[in-house]
């Protein structure tokens, strides 16, 4: 199960300094082990980014309206230490950059003992429509 948490007074105003923290528990499904790496029974780098992922993109929702949403375009994650099944992993995301619809956030990961990860991840907020119309083209 995944749990977000909004700091307290929080705006719902895209500035610098949003932040937002998300929980997950370490379930084998997301073990290096199940990505292919046998023997491996810790948090797989590849969902480690989706989590990362999954955290900028609940701390921008809150600001968007029903027109647009948001992409990731990159991810700069240095994955240090391994995290066990069963235990929880904290990933924070903070804002540290605004330019027009490009959102750029630091990244930090804990696990219950210490920091495990940490890098950036870039998003860009876009016109929800205009994106599935540039997909329709591609596939046409």
């Amino acid at each position: 199960m995944i749990q977000g948490v909004f700091p307290p007074g929080m705006s719902a105003k895209l500035d610098i300094g949003r932040s937002y923290s998300l929980q997950s528990r370490v379930e084998e499904w997301m073990t290096a082990e199940k990505a292919g790496n046998p023997g491996v029974d810790v948090l797989s780098t590849s969902v480690l980014v989706q989590l990362v992922e999954s955290a900028a993109l609940h701390c921008v929702q809150p600001i968007l309206d029903d027109t647009q949403v948001t992409l990731g375009t990159h991810i700069d994650l240095s994955h240090h230490k391994p995290v066990p099944v069963g235990f929880i992993v904290r990933i924070e995301v903070e804002v540290v950059m605004v330019d027009g619809p490009r959102v750029s956030f630091a990244v930090q990961v804990f696990d219950e003992r210490e920091a495990v990860a940490e890098g950036t991840h870039e998003r860009y907020i876009i016109d929800k429509a205009k994106f599935l119309a540039k997909l329709e083209e591609k596939l046409a």
